[in-house]
């Protein structure tokens, strides 16, 4: 579904927000389904669907559901995909939550503006492809937790990341240079990289967990401690660890909320290949991607992959404010509006070393032309703006989300339409 259109529907929840019911509990199965309809000049026109489905039984574990699913089919006209199959239930297996994700992405104009920050430039005059390549990814995931004692849980899981990569292929964009082509032709990129590849990885960790809600949490603290090991011959593994810490603090009974949340994911042993290093691990899927940091589950109004690195840190600030609740479509419906604040930045660096070392006439093009600044040191890209969520039975949430970034080499703005809070 396109901005307007999207936007179209708030307007009309709002409308229709006189006359307002008791919100009462759900059962049986609940569906948000919605057309994925967009236009923007890269990929083209956009169309297919997503839908959320749930169950919620008899009513009595209710806004908490059974299970749940979220499917999306769409294609852009210039090529690009989204196949997507999400799952996530506590009943399917006794004792354990399952989450499991399956994912065919494919995407001919995918961002990619280097490595460590500010280290690499961004430049507003450079062609429309300049900062973009060839992306397929297939992702399959699942997730178990189980518990230890009450709000403790361990976490076990694995994931299976198949990317291809290579330059542009429009055959409008073909022949024009790109930071892409310079970076394999440097060496930054490997020949054992450019094309893509596939990599396994094993989680192991725990979960802390007091929310009363998961969708739209009024209270409560979540903190995850996870280890990620991706083995592989000659030196080709890596081992990651990420730290989330997020608190909801009600400021006023339930229309009220602080949110706040800190992220670290950083590289413990060996090397993650190019197309790994702007995966963020996770065990929930907030939206079909978790990538970054810039972009709709990052540092929002942020370029898209702008800050990447083998570290990062992540902090993210909002009051969530709930008004207007009503009764659509035989579904309890209330808005919401949160302004936010986010900031981020590289802490451990990716391939630094080799490009301040290297004597490859590539690196140094690069520098000379100011792409590149190894001797630099990055620092916290910032952004600010305001989002509005139409949210169905304390589950579903539309959201339209609109952030800019404090400095210029971050890009102007963007303006995300989506579903859900990024934490």
């Amino acid at each position: 579904m396109n901005a307007a259109s999207k936007i179209a529907l708030i307007v009309l929840f709002t409308a229709l927000s006189t006359g307002l019911k008791a919100q009462q509990a759900k059962k049986g199965w609940n569906f948000g389904p919605l057309p994925a309809v967009s236009y923007n000049s890269d990929q083209g026109f956009q169309y297919g669907a997503l839908c959320d489905i749930y169950w919620f039984g008899d009513g009595s574990q209710y806004p908490n559901y059974i299970h749940k699913f979220n499917v999306e089919i769409s294609r852009y006209t210039k090529g690009s995909g989204v196949y997507h199959l999400f799952y996530d239930s506590r009943y399917l297996l006794k004792n354990l939550r399952t989450t499991v994700d399956i994912s065919y992405l494919t995407d001919r104009m995918m961002d990619f503006y280097g490595f460590d920050g500010y280290i690499s430039a961004y430049k507003r005059d450079k062609g429309t492809a300049y900062y973009k390549f060839d992306r397929n990814l297939f992702r399959a995931t699942a997730d178990f937790q189980g518990k230890i004692v009450k709000n403790l849980e361990w976490v076990a899981g694995l994931g299976l990341y198949s990317y291809k990569t290579g330059a542009v292929k429009s055959d409008e964009y073909a022949n024009e240079p790109s930071l892409f082509k310079s970076y394999v032709e440097a060496g930054i990129i490997t020949p054992l990289e450019r094309d893509g590849g596939t990599r396994v990885e094993l989680k192991l960790g725990g979960v802390y967990d007091t929310r009363d809600n998961e969708a739209d949490p009024y209270r409560g603290f979540k903190g995850e401690v996870i280890s990620l090991l991706s083995p592989g011959k000659n030196s080709g593994g890596y081992t990651k660890l990420y730290l989330s810490a997020s608190g909801f603090i009600p400021l006023y009974k339930e229309k009220l909320t602080f949110a706040a949340k800190g992220t670290y994911q950083g590289t413990i042993q060996g090397n993650q290949p190019f197309y790994m290093v702007q995966n963020i691990s996770t065990l929930y899927f907030r939206q079909i991607t978790s990538e970054g940091l810039g972009g709709l589950n990052t540092i929002r109004g942020v370029l898209r992959n702008r800050v990447a690195g083998a570290g990062v840190i992540l902090g993210n600030l909002e009051l969530r404010y709930r008004f207007a609740p009503f009764n659509l479509f035989k579904q309890n419906w209330y808005l919401a509006l949160n302004p936010f604040l986010d900031a981020g930045r590289v802490v451990q660096y990716y391939k630094r070393d080799f490009l301040m070392l290297s004597s490859n006439s590539g690196v140094g093009d690069l520098i000379a032309a100011g792409e590149l600044s190894p001797f630099d040191s990055d620092s916290f890209h910032v952004s600010a703006g305001l989002g509005i969520k139409a949210v169905m039975n304390r589950n579903f949430i539309i959201s339209a989300e609109w952030g800019k970034p404090f400095d210029k080499r971050d890009g102007d703005s963007g303006l995300n339409i989506g579903l859900n809070f990024i934490f």
